[in-house]
């Protein structure tokens, strides 16, 4: 099978490719693609092409919408770069409390003082800031990334209060017993001295940072921002950092209104930007791609419902994307049927308005058998597995 690299991937990922993967250069050759940042919006999507991984969590420069329709499986790698994050935010939080980057600047400003070492100790007090320990941290969206930094945050001391109304049994687990999981996001807004967002952006979570939740919070809050630029309205976010409602705006995400704010810290999109991060997203999402093309099964996909029946120990697997309406599983089970392939095991699962469905078959089909399932209105694609 051909795969194409968008982005350059980590050798620890390609190092996995058994003999059986070929990775070219030509993207209209291509079955499987890698990518990172690189923008997918523009290119024309290979007839061939079957899923695609993105190493990291954000897909937002992937056509989700016309992945699906062509029935092309998209993964992500979520938690693969948790640990990266999670470290900056902790850093962020010590850089809102203490003015560590202006005694940074002050130190540079004053290189040339050859009495710096006694200057600097009746200069130092215009720096000085707060502890974390026994501060209330608010962290919205308990998530992979989420989830480390409240149990970090919560091992250096802090008061840690967590809101995530969809969280998993597993998320649920993984949260220290010292994290008060609360019911309302407005306590944070009310009661925290530091709150930090980890949620998807989406129609419901973009500029939830905004002035009415702004007015709601404590005076000299720290907003961090390690999740996504648009969950923070920067024009209200300006206002209260110029008024001194919010004392400090912690940005991963610099843009031309955040660079230019008072009392703001912006990092450059530095949160998954290490060594071990790219790896493990790597590897994630080689692994993934590798499962789908060979088994069938999927993992952390976006736009597809996750599904697994692991190794096919029997003649033929076959599977089949689709559309969620009524009566597909009788016509996909009854195409077979007639002609007389027996069913061994299936699975059909759904996520919105698509399903998936994955057969285990006593006998190869037949092309004649293929062409009747693709004849099925509301199927996308059907491919042979095994």
């Amino acid at each position: 099978m051909k795969l194409h690299c968008l982005n350059p991937i980590s050798k620890f990922g390609t190092a996995l490719l058994t003999d059986a993967y070929e990775m070219t250069d030509e993207l209209a050759q291509a079955e499987g693609i890698l990518v990172r940042s690189a923008s997918m919006h523009d290119l024309e999507l290979p007839e061939g092409l079957l899923a695609v991984a993105r190493a990291g969590a954000g897909v937002n420069n992937i056509p989700l919408d016309a992945c699906a329709e062509n029935g092309i499986v998209v993964f992500n790698t979520p938690g693969a770069n948790a640990n990266g994050v999670k470290e900056l935010v902790l850093a962020g939080l010590l850089l809102g409390s203490r003015d560590i980057v202006g005694g940074i600047g002050w130190c540079r400003e004053n290189a040339s003082d050859p009495n710096i070492a006694k200057t600097v100790e009746k200069s130092k007090k215009a720096f000085a800031g707060h502890e974390i320990k026994g501060k209330k941290l608010g962290v919205i969206g308990l998530g992979a990334i989420g989830a480390e930094v409240a149990n970090a945050a919560a091992a250096l001391g802090m008061d840690v209060y967590g809101y995530d109304p969809f969280i998993s049994v597993n998320g649920a687990w993984q949260l220290s017993r010292d994290v008060k999981h609360i019911v309302s996001v407005d306590t944070i807004y009310q009661e925290c001295d530091y709150i930090t967002v980890h949620v998807p952006l989406m129609d419901s979570t973009k500029k939830m940072i905004n002035k009415e939740t702004i007015a709601s919070m404590k005076d000299g809050v720290v907003v961090l921002n390690f999740a996504r630029d648009l969950l923070v309205d920067d024009d209200a976010m300006a206002e209260a950092l110029e008024s001194g409602k919010v004392h400090r705006y912690v940005t991963d995400f610099p843009n031309p209104k955040s660079v230019n704010m008072k009392n703001v810290i912006a990092i450059p999109h530095l949160g998954a930007s290490t060594e071990e991060s790219e790896d493990n997203c790597a590897v994630m999402a080689v692994k993934e791609m590798m499962d789908y093309l060979e088994n069938g099964n999927i993992r952390n996909s976006v736009n597809f419902p996750a599904c697994d029946m692991g190794v096919c120990r029997t003649a033929s697997r076959v599977a089949v994307m689709h559309r969620n309406i009524p009566n597909m599983i009788g016509q996909i089970t009854g195409a077979l049927a007639e002609q007389n392939v027996n069913i061994s095991d299936m699975t059909n699962k759904s996520r919105d308005q698509y399903a998936y469905t994955l057969l285990d078959l006593e006998s190869r089909p037949e092309e004649a058998t293929m062409e009747k399932l693709k004849a099925i209105q509301g199927v996308l694609r059907v491919r042979v597995v095994k």
